[in-house]
C-alpha cells in the first residue's frame, strides 16, 4: 500500500496509558500522519470518550494504575464491535498476548517500541478498517440496488447539475438536492460521496417520510435499551453508524417538526443524544438532503423552520425531470435493457421504431424510476429480438380513475385501505394526507402498515 492510499480521512484512535509521556508520544506521531486523537490515563475515562465518539483504533496499555486493560478490551468491543485494539506493556510474556487476543485485541506492541513500528502497525489496521467500511458500502449499495438512474446524460441542464455535484464533492458542505420524485435524486447523493474524500467511509439513507416521528428519532440518533416499549437493545442510529462518513436524508420536507430542531442542532454542531440518554455525543458525518417539495412553501405554511432550511441549502443542487431533457431517454432506456439483459439472461437487442416514438412521446410523471419499471417488465414479457409497442404501452401506467367502492359487498378495512391509499396518491406529502384524511402522522403510518400500502 502507498502513502498515497492510507486511509487516515476520518480514522478515530483512543489511546489508554497511564504514563502521560507515552500518550503525548503516540498522540502527537499519529496526529502528524492525519489521525484524529484521544488521549486518557484510565478505563473510566477511555470508556466514557468511547460512549460519546466513534473509534476505529485503540491503544491500551495492560497497566493502567492499579487496573488492568485487559477487562478494558471487551468493554471497549460490546460497544464498538469493529473496534481494532493494540495492547501495549512493558512486562511482555506469551501467556498475556494469548489472553489479549482470546479478549479480542488485534496487536501486541511490546514496549519499548520504535515510532516505526507504530506507523506500520496503524496503517495496517487502518487499511483493514478501510476495507471493512468498503464491504458495508458495498453491501448496502447491493442491498438497495438503484437502477432508476444513470448519471450519465446529454442534456445541458443535467450536467450543469452533475458538474456542481462534482465540484462541491470534495467540500465538507450540506448539500441539498431538488427533484421530482424518481429523478435519481438518491443516485445523485450516492454519487457525491463516492467522489467525496469520506468514500471509504460508511454511507447510510434514511427517509423521513416511511417512518413515524417517533421511530424516525430513534433511526436516527439512536436509543438505549428499555427507553420505549421494545427497545430490547442499544441503537447506536444512523449518525453514530456513519462516523466519518455521509447521511443521506430523502425528503427532507417531510422531517416531523419535533425533530426539526435537533437535527438543526446537529448540524450547527455536531452533538446529539440518543432516545432515552442524556449524554452527549458527537460525531462527524456529513449531512447530503433531498426534497421533491417547495420548502419556501413549507416554511411560510409553518411545517418547516426557517433557520434548518438555511442549514441545509449552503449548497443546492437541482435535477431536472425526465420529460425536459428527452434527449436522455433513448440512451437510458437502452442501458436499462442491457441490464436487464443480463439479470433476466436475455438477448434483446432494442426496440422497434413504433416502441421508441411511445418512449420519446411520453410524460414520464414518474421520471427515470418510471421508465426502469417499464423497461424491466417489457424485457421480462418480450419473446422477440425487439421490444414492441405492445409491450411498451401495455407497461405504462393508466392515469388514476375511479373511486373507493363506497357501497359494494366489500368490507370496511378494504374501503378504509382503498381511500387511504388513493389520498397518498393525490397529495404530495405524509403531513398533507394525513391532515386530509383527519388523523395524525403516526396512526396513518401504523394504517399504512396494517394495509400494507
Amino acid at each position: 500500500m502507498t502513502d498515497q492510499k492510507l486511509p487516515t480521512f476520518g480514522i478515530n484512535i483512543l489511546i489508554v496509558d497511564d504514563d502521560p509521556n507515552m500518550r503525548e508520544m503516540l498522540a502527537v506521531c499519529l496526529e502528524e500522519q492525519g489521525y484524529h486523537i484521544v488521549a486518557v490515563g484510565n478505563s473510566r475515562d477511555a470508556l466514557a470518550e468511547a460512549s460519546t465518539r466513534s473509534f476505529d483504533l485503540a491503544f491500551v496499555d495492560l497497566h493502567l494504575g492499579t487496573e488492568t486493560g485487559l477487562s478494558l478490551i471487551p468493554e471497549l468491543l460490546a460497544g464498538s464491535p469493529w473496534i481494532k485494539i493494540i495492547v501495549m506493556t512493558a512486562y511482555a510474556s506469551v501467556d498475556t498476548a494469548v489472553e489479549a487476543m482470546k479478549r479480542g485485541a488485534a496487536e501486541y506492541l511490546c514496549k519499548p517500541f520504535n515510532l516505526t513500528q507504530v506507523t506500520l502497525m496503524v496503517r495496517k489496521l487502518a487499511g483493514v478498517r478501510a476495507l471493512e467500511q468498503k464491504v458495508v458500502t458495498l453491501q448496502e449499495a447491493l442491498g438497495q440496488a438503484d437502477l432508476e438512474a444513470n448519471l450519465c446524460s446529454s442534456s445541458l441542464a443535467m450536467q450543469r447539475a452533475l458538474a456542481l455535484a462534482r465540484q462541491v464533492a470534495s467540500s465538507k458542505a450540506t448539500i441539498l438536492i431538488y427533484g421530482e420524485s424518481g429523478t435519481g435524486k438518491g443516485v445523485l447523493a450516492r454519487a457525491i460521496h463516492a467522489w467525496s474524500p469520506r468514500s471509504a467511509r460508511p454511507f447510510s439513507i434514511v427517509s423521513c417520510p416511511s417512518l413515524s416521528p417517533e421511530l424516525l428519532e430513534s433511526e436516527l440518533f439512536g436509543h438505549v435499551k428499555g427507553s420505549f416499549t421494545g427497545a430490547i437493545r442499544d441503537n447506536p442510529g444512523r449518525i453514530g453508524l456513519c462516523e466519518g462518513g455521509t447521511l443521506f436524508l430523502d425528503e427532507i420536507g417531510d422531517l416531523p417538526l419535533t425533530l426539526q430542531p435537533k437535527l438543526l442542532r446537529f448540524l450547527q454542531d455536531r452533538e446529539y443524544e440518543r432516545v432515552g440518554d442524556p449524554r452527549t455525543r458527537q460525531a462527524d458525518v456529513r449531512i447530503l438532503a433531498a426534497t421533491s417539495r417547495n420548502l419556501d412553501t413549507a416554511i411560510k405554511e409553518g411545517r418547516f423552520r426557517e433557520d434548518l432550511f438555511y442549514r441545509l441549502n449552503v449548497i443546492q443542487v437541482e435535477i431536472p425531470p425526465l420529460r425536459e431533457r428527452p434527449e436522455d431517454i433513448k440512451p437510458l432506456a437502452e442501458r436499462l435493457l442491457a441490464v436487464f439483459n443480463r439479470e433476466n439472461h436475455k438477448r434483446i437487442l432494442g426496440f422497434t421504431e413504433e416502441a421508441l416514438k411511445a418512449l420519446q412521446n411520453h410524460t414520464w410523471p414518474g421520471n427515470v424510476r418510471e421508465l426502469r419499471n417499464v423497461i424491466e417488465r417489457a424485457v421480462i414479457l418480450c419473446r422477440t429480438e425487439l421490444i414492441g409497442i405492445e409491450l411498451v404501452s401495455f407497461a405504462l401506467p393508466p392515469p388514476f380513475s375511479g373511486s373507493p367502492p363506497v357501497g359494494k359487498l366489500v368490507s370496511l378495512a378494504e374501503v378504509e385501505r382503498e381511500h387511504i391509499r388513493r389520498v397518498l396518491t393525490e397529495t404530495k406529502s405524509l403531513e398533507e394526507a394525513a391532515q386530509i384524511l383527519g388523523i395524525d402522522q403516526a396512526t396513518l403510518w401504523r394504517r399504512r402498515k396494517k394495509y400494507k400500502i
